[in-house]
């Protein structure tokens, strides 16, 4: 089976790596070479765009390279993203890899809160795929995301609080195209403290955000980081018809992770590819 594009990836472009300065310098081209060695078709290189000093942090909330980003008010602070230098670094990988498609794409962290924002950055007529993410919410002491929110509040709260923003996120913007790994909170999730997470709790709050996603004519990441069944199960139940496919890779030898399980249950769950490898994968109906 020819393996899906890998509709999630990061290089030395996305400030979470430690930007372009900084010791990832090389990982688009190490990315690109690996997804050659792999047999991957074509690749999608999703960089963050998150606005800096929006949302609140401490140390432990981050990886080390990346906590000098945290400035004196607590917050996480980084130069914002180039646009400029992306691009034309994409351009350099497509002459450098002819036999590989690559697309570009940005990760667009809380559009419906930084839409005019976003446009000071990047012309997002440009790229060739947004992705929508929820990576903070803010329960009334500022945005901070959900591993510094659980300390601070009961778990149950958290997760409840992160869902209920799904549909706020979907009505607030219309510049995505792929709401990405709606179980982003799940991933933080204080198993050492209240044990391992149990979605059943959360059911019908995951199936509301979904709904909103199916209405608002977007896809769904399946996300191969973690791969939950009730994730594709529950959104082919609530008339989701389309699914990207995208490791959230930050180094090299984690892009597609996991694809082919990823493709298996996507097919078990009624979603079938499309004829090029970019494209999404459809179901025609609700299960």
């Amino acid at each position: 089976m020819t393996l899906p594009a890998d509709s999630h990836v990061h290089s030395e472009w996305s400030w979470d790596t430690g930007g372009p300065r900084s010791h990832a310098v090389g990982r688009m081209q190490a990315t690109c070479a690996h997804a050659v060695k792999i047999g991957l078709p074509a690749i999608y290189f999703t960089e963050h765009l998150d606005i800096p000093d929006t949302w609140r942090a401490e140390p432990e909330d981050l990886m080390p390279h990346q906590q000098d980003f945290i400035n004196s008010s607590g917050r996480v602070d980084f130069a914002p993203f180039d646009a400029e230098g992306y691009l034309e670094a994409v351009d350099r990988m497509r002459h450098a890899f002819p036999g590989l498609r690559i697309h570009t794409g940005v990760e667009f962290g809380q559009p419906h809160l930084f839409g005019a924002q976003a446009e000071q950055i990047v012309d997002l007529g440009l790229i060739d795929r947004v992705l929508g993410s929820l990576h903070t919410i803010d329960l009334g002491e500022g945005a901070a995301e959900p591993n510094m929110l659980f300390r601070e509040h009961d778990p149950a709260v958290v997760m409840h609080g992160y869902l209920d923003e799904v549909p706020v996120m979907v009505r607030g913007s219309d510049v995505f195209e792929v709401f990405t790994h709606i179980d982003y909170a799940v991933r933080q999730w204080p198993t050492a403290t209240v044990g391992p997470f149990d979605p059943r709790p959360f059911e019908e709050a995951f199936r509301a955000a979904m709904r909103s996603i199916a209405e608002g004519g977007r896809a769904l990441e399946m996300n191969t980081r973690r791969l939950w069944p009730w994730i594709p199960q529950w959104w082919a139940e609530e008339g989701g018809k389309a699914v990207s496919i995208g490791s959230d890779a930050h180094t090299p030898d984690a892009i597609a992770a996991n694809f082919p399980e990823a493709t298996a249950m996507l097919e078990h769950f009624g979603f079938r590819p499309g004829r090029a490898a970019e494209d999404l994968w459809t179901r025609s109906r609700a299960l």
